[in-house]
């Protein structure tokens, strides 16, 4: 009798196990095909771009979908000087990388402050720069203007990189207080025994450890300051100090009816390049370096 209902168990169980790999087979099949789905939708157009790039204007209206006949790489020389987009190109990298550096430096610097050492005041700062991320930029362009234009920092390529710091640093300190959150305090104490300051323990120590976060975020602020339109355009109305997508803004409007298709695409990939290469060498970063930063 005990063996018979052992059989019926085993029978279940197995059935159970054939159910279960089923429904996970169906899970995966229908997650890559939404995701190829997904891939298609945002790597078609990419390619168009890429492929219209190398076109004259009148073979992408005629054929737009056909590979060029004639590889046209002076669209990109004409993208590059006629439009200015290389002068624009300097402007952008020169502005990101440098607001880039200082908000990593700051940010860690804050978020390991509060992750790691208790004072008066920690929870007020932690949850005062929390509400930075809340804050629409519209909002603060008329204030940003006039503050910027009395310290002599108004079109200024300086005032725009302290600009992005201010606003890229709240998000900064909110995604890496949990990376140093959860750093073993027995490193940091083992780092001060062997003779570590406090701040040659942070550097060489404690900011290691949290590379992995450093990347990820350092990627997300990136992509942001790349793509920043509404403060440049705003605070940055020199165009010798013009950034990439006041450039691209401008070339396309000043084309008006005659536009030169091909110099424009051009112009596009230019400016998706960069993205696209961050993106690529660290993406291996992100996955698994998401992580909320909640206040303990």
């Amino acid at each position: 009798m005990s063996a018979t209902a052992a059989d019926r168990s085993l029978v279940a169980d197995r059935k159970l196990v054939r159910k279960s790999s089923s429904s996970d087979r169906r899970f995966a099949a229908i997650s890559h095909t939404l995701l190829s789905i997904w891939a298609v939708i945002v790597i078609v157009p990419m390619l168009w771009v890429l492929m219209s790039s190398f076109k004259s204007t009148g073979e992408i209206l005629s054929s737009p979908f056909s590979l060029p006949k004639k590889w046209k790489f002076e669209n990109y020389a004409n993208a590059w000087s006629d439009a200015s987009i290389g002068s624009y190109f300097l402007n952008s990298v020169i502005v990101v990388v440098s607001a880039l550096v200082l908000v990593m430096l700051l940010g860690a610097m804050c978020a390991y402050i509060l992750a790691r050492f208790q004072f008066p005041g920690r929870r007020l700062i932690y949850y005062t720069m929390l509400a930075g991320l809340t804050f629409p930029v519209f909002l603060a362009i008329v204030p940003l203007f006039f503050q910027l234009q009395n310290f002599g920092l108004l079109n200024t390529r300086f005032g725009l990189i302290l600009t992005y710091v201010a606003f890229a640093l709240p998000f900064t300190m909110f995604f890496l207080y949990s990376f140093f959150r959860s750093l073993p305090h027995d490193v940091y104490e083992a780092a001060l025994i062997d003779g570590a300051g406090d701040w040659r323990a942070f550097f060489q120590v404690m900011l290691p450890m949290a590379s992995p976060g450093m990347a990820a975020v350092a990627i997300f602020n990136f992509l942001g300051l790349w793509n920043q339109f509404l403060l440049p355009v705003a605070l940055n109305t020199d165009q010798d100090n013009w950034v990439l997508t006041q450039g691209m803004a401008a070339y396309s409007a000043s084309q008006a009816y005659d536009i030169n298709y091909g110099s424009l695409f051009a112009a596009i990939v230019i400016t998706v390049v960069p993205v696209l290469i961050v993106y690529v060498i660290f993406q291996r970063r992100i996955a698994g370096s998401v992580s909320q930063g909640t206040f303990r």
